[in-house]
């Protein structure tokens, strides 16, 4: 805690909390969120006044106006000390001097929202919160899942189903857990935190927390200190812009700069407190609408915009705040239309060279209308946020296949579309999202096996399952993923079930995850002893109705009974009925150098059902296709010009989010002995090019398809 953190100060009712309150989320006197920060600011202004010498140029070169101390250095990544550029293009644009830009996108995940994660994540770390939720509108949701990454925190994310599809591969990409609802910021918010009650875990306020808010005070301390270094380079000044312009969601950001701006102005370190520029997308613009209006209350609308990351409908009280700023030092508030918007995007990358995301151009637009009608006066200082990049996620990493990281919640459709799909619906909602937090890990050295139980609890729950192909995989995927149940098999190489089992419970963060044997071993008195020492549940393969499966785990786990979603009523090591349905697309990926033969393969693979056959001719393009196309099936020739069969293999095999994928070998290769048992503990099917059986090729691709599911 910051040496200077005098108290916490209800901004609505103006109730003083000790400085311990930092976490607070609620003012005890009235019930108000909207809490401050307030400091010895006499003291700290005899430190600044002489400016701050040869301190580390990060966000934490501020820190006795931040409400906690840094104690731990480790988690940051050099937030904050962002350029501020001289928009030499625009000033020639518009005949206006100067204007700056004070650009985010340097920042560890491209936008100013890491200020926020920064300071809020190490406020938890500080606090001994080792789990949180959060809902945002994109750039949040990336910064806190980087930061928590770092921290250890493990990070439940509520996203709107509007937020791009890059924002989410990258947020899930750092390990937190994604929850998509289908409904609008607002609605997220409230389910988010429903979900966070409902868990007992820390539902965190993000910007409107103290810490969260605070954080953006810096904003205003490093442009202060940037214009007197820029302006007056052979003196000690801080100096202040006439305007600050940014675009909003919830205000908090530029609420954060003001209040930064305002106590450099007490100390008496600047001469002005700027006029701000508020400017909010036209299809959700709450704010604009009640400035207009010269209201201090913004009535809530309906998000109607492309620019998802500022597509907040309430602002609440931060309007009034916000309102009340500009009443009292000057500004004003307009809206772009999406149109005018992408336009400015556009002239900002070919005029100034900043390619920059459609908040930022959102800004940028405003200002130029500033610009244009005479808001803003000749000679006036302008700083501008540039808030993110354009292109912030690293897509590429994990490709189409982002979906399977990320949880779906229905939120409309579980209500029926009623007219308030939040007072319907929620219930609904979050009976169907607790199903699919619920995380299964299965541990079996039989792939089929594996799949097959996979199966059976997708069937019939919404599960996430996990799988495990030996037990020291199984440890690493367990301790990881912190499953809410374990199936493992009791016959694996290398460490048995009985190691994995004693292995679990010498670890305190496993130690109490309910276990089942599934297991075809032939059981001694002596090895049931020991599973009952380790309160195993203890299934036969081949003994029991498969059902009994998911019988087990759904009353272990307090889950409903049994909502069939399909039916793969299979008992393990059965085979599986040789037919697919004709109606279904299936994905294949045919991996051979010869293109007669490739040409047969997909003929005969088109005779036999409605499948898509995309086809590769050496093991680089075949993977290439695999990673793009996520494939139904592999079917894949042995002799490849760059690697061969096996080794693509191998790598399928070692990479969690394919080994699933079914493989049939088509090769003309004379296979030896050993090379038969390399392969068959991967695959099933293995297809002779010299002696091929047109309907025994068709079947293997069937029942692969079939128990694929």
């Amino acid at each position: 805690m910051s040496a200077y953190l005098t108290g916490i100060v209800c901004l609505e009712c103006g109730h003083q909390q000790p400085s311990s309150a930092v976490m607070a989320v609620a003012c005890p006197q009235c019930g108000s969120a909207w809490l401050d920060a307030r400091y010895d600011y006499a003291a700290v202004a005899q430190r600044w006044q002489h400016g701050l010498g040869r301190r580390p140029h990060s966000l934490w070169r501020y820190a006795e106006l931040l409400p906690i101390a840094m104690t731990h250095p480790e988690l940051s990544m050099g937030e904050g000390d962002t350029p501020l550029n001289r928009l030499y293009p625009y000033e020639q644009l518009y005949a206006h001097s100067p204007i700056f830009v004070k650009d985010e996108r340097a920042q560890p995940t491209n936008s100013f929202k890491d200020r926020q994660a920064a300071l809020s994540v190490m406020a938890l770390k500080q606090h001994g919160i080792t789990e949180i939720v959060l809902a945002s509108t994109g750039n949040a949701a990336v910064a806190y899942a980087a930061y928590c990454a770092r921290a250890g925190i493990k990070l439940w994310l509520f996203l709107t189903s509007l937020v791009p599809a890059e924002k989410m591969r990258e947020a899930a990409l750092y390990g937190c857990e994604v929850v998509k609802v289908s409904g609008t910021y607002d609605e997220t918010k409230k389910v988010a935190a429903e979900f966070a009650e409902r868990k007992g875990i820390h539902f965190d306020r993000g910007a409107k927390a103290v810490p969260g808010k605070e954080s953006m005070k810096t904003l205003a301390f490093e442009i202060a200190e940037g214009l007197g270094l820029l302006l007056h380079p052979d003196e000690t000044r801080w100096v202040a812009p006439d305007w600050y312009i940014q675009a909003v969601s919830g205000g908090i950001g530029p609420l954060g700069v003001y209040k930064g701006f305002a106590e450099l102005y007490e100390m008496g370190l600047i001469d002005r407190i700027p006029k701000l520029g508020i400017v909010q997308a036209a299809g959700c613009s709450p704010m604009v609408q009640a400035f207009q209006a010269n209201s201090r209350t913004a009535t809530p609308v309906t998000p109607q915009t492309l620019i998802t990351v500022l597509a907040t409908g309430d602002p609440g009280h931060a309007y009034s705040l916000l309102y009340d700023a500009i009443q009292t030092t000057g500004g004003t508030m307009l809206a772009l239309t999406d149109g005018e918007t992408f336009t400015a995007m556009r002239r900002i990358a070919s005029r100034g060279g900043m390619s920059v995301e459609p908040a930022t151009a959102v800004a940028f637009g405003g200002l130029e209308k500033m610009l244009s009608d005479g808001t803003i006066a000749p000679g006036e200082k302008v700083v501008i946020n540039c808030s993110g990049h354009t292109f912030p996620a690293e897509s590429h990493i994990l490709g189409d296949q982002y979906e399977q990281y990320i949880l779906d919640l229905e939120l409309n459709r579980a209500a029926g579309r009623q007219a308030n799909p939040y007072t319907e619906g929620l219930g609904a909602a979050l009976k169907n999202l607790d199903e699919q937090v619920t995380t299964i890990v299965v541990v079996d050295d039989n792939p089929h096996d594996r799949r097959l139980i996979r199966r059976l609890l997708q069937s019939h729950k919404r599960y996430r399952v996990y799988e495990a192909r030996d037990g020291a995989e199984a440890i690493q995927v367990i301790t990881d993923r912190q499953p809410d149940y374990v199936i493992t098999d009791l016959t694996m190489p290398d460490m048995d079930g009985f190691q994995l089992l004693e292995a679990l419970k010498q670890n305190e963060s496993t130690a109490n995850i309910p276990v089942m044997v599934v297991s075809a071993k032939d059981l001694t008195h002596s090895d049931r002893r020991r599973l009952e020492a380790y309160d195993a549940t203890i299934l036969t393969k081949g003994g029991n109705d498969t059902r009994e499966i998911v019988r087990q785990v759904t009353g272990a786990l307090g889950h409903d009974a049994l909502e069939v979603i399909s039916s793969p009523d299979t008992p393990l090591h059965n085979t599986i009925p040789p037919w697919v349905e004709a109606d279904t697309t299936h994905t294949i990926v045919v991996i051979d150098d010869n293109p007669l033969d490739v040409r047969l393969a997909k003929r005969i693979i088109a005779s036999g059902g409605n499948y898509a056959v995309i086809d590769a001719n050496t093991g680089r393009d075949g993977l290439k296709a695999i990673y793009s196309h996520h494939p139904d099936l592999i079917i894949l020739d042995l002799i490849l010009p760059d690697m061969d069969g096996f080794a693509l293999l191998e790598i399928l095999q070692n990479d969690v989010h394919l080994r699933d994928i079914p493989v049939i070998v088509y090769s003309g290769l004379d296979l030896q002995p050993k090379d038969r048992e390399r392969l068959q503990r991967h695959i099933r099917w293995i297809v002779s090019k010299a002696d091929m059986n047109r309907e025994e090729f068709l079947n293997a691709i069937r029942e692969e398809l079939v128990q694929r599911g």
